[in-house]
């Protein structure tokens, strides 16, 4: 018997002639964060349909905790919690009557829907707003209505889509730690384009571009798979490049030009420090230092590279 909580086999989507996604696999297994990362328009959104039934694959296979999303939707969707990129709020309700409705339309008892509905608010950490309506919160707290929402009938599987886009950066370290909270009793799939993102968040995570997966792994393998951190130097009385890769803290380095390089460290503040007193202890006259942070169009390239070997 299959014990993930969920397992998408071999899934592809199209629209008209065009392949959304194509020959996606894998597997959710209990509690923690996972996390679904590309580019806009890489088909994420599209994985995310499929999985929580909003959308029919053309191909393949999506089971909830052995349940054929398919064949048994009502019974499979039970187990779903979902957040879309845009809140399914009704803007003209306060956050307990949104919340109740929702909670009749989860099917929860009649006895049981004001008690799931405090429960969801506070753990959402929206009860002292309860009577607000939704139209005159911040998008932080419609972020945490929506989330309670998805949560509210305490499915075992939670799919975010974008959970903080759109939010200021305390907002998004609230909704991070928030999400973080929930992963510890349930199992939590988010997409994002952003790589701290799933860098702060996830246990494990897949990269897919063009629809298909092209990495697969903890984030421990991504952190070690994809290119390593790198600063930009410009040096008007340059040395010889091997007198760069010897400096403390740095692990490689590459002439881009007769005088700026690109330097590849282990250790930031090192290798910083003692770039800084070489050049003023040898006349190089430093004119420019940047740290160089890896961005997604950088990983992706680097993972294509690698794939094609």
């Amino acid at each position: 018997m299959n014990s993930s909580i969920v397992s998408v086999d071999r899934v592809s989507h199209r629209y008209f002639t065009q392949w959304a996604v194509k020959d996606i696999s894998f597997e959710l297994s209990k509690n923690g964060v996972f996390g679904l990362l590309g580019a806009n328009g890489a088909g994420k959104s599209t994985i995310m349909n499929i999985m929580c039934g909003v959308l029919r694959q053309t191909d393949g296979q999506v089971l909830i905790k052995g349940i054929d999303l398919g064949k048994k939707p009502l019974m499979a969707k039970k187990h779903i919690g979902f957040l879309p990129q845009k809140p399914p709020l009704q803007p003209e309700l306060t956050i307990e009557e949104f919340l109740t409705f929702c909670a009749r339309l989860r099917n929860i008892p009649s006895a049981s829907v004001k008690g799931a509905v405090a429960e969801a608010m506070e753990k959402v950490q929206v009860s002292h707003l309860k009577k607000r309506v939704l139209s005159n919160l911040s998008g932080g707290y419609q972020q945490r209505v929506g989330i309670a929402q998805a949560i509210i009938h305490k499915p075992d599987f939670i799919v975010l889509d974008e959970p903080t886009n759109g939010l200021d950066p305390n907002q998004i370290l609230q909704v991070r730690k928030l999400i973080k909270e929930i992963a510890e009793e349930r199992t939590v799939i988010l997409s994002t384009h952003i790589l701290q993102e799933v860098q702060a968040l996830c246990n494990h995570v897949w990269m897919i571009n063009q629809g298909s997966i092209v990495f697969n792994g903890s984030i421990d393998d991504f952190n070690n798979y994809i290119a390593p951190d790198t600063m930009l130097i410009t040096l008007q009385s340059a040395p010889d490049i091997e007198i760069l890769k010897n400096i403390p803290g740095v692990c490689a380095a590459e002439a881009i030009t007769s005088t700026q390089f690109r330097l590849q460290y282990d250790n930031l503040m090192e290798a910083t420090s003692q770039l800084i007193k070489a050049a003023a202890q040898n006349d190089w006259y430093l004119t420019e230092l940047t740290r160089e942070k890896v961005n997604i169009e950088t990983i992706f390239a680097t993972l294509s590279r690698k794939s094609n070997l």
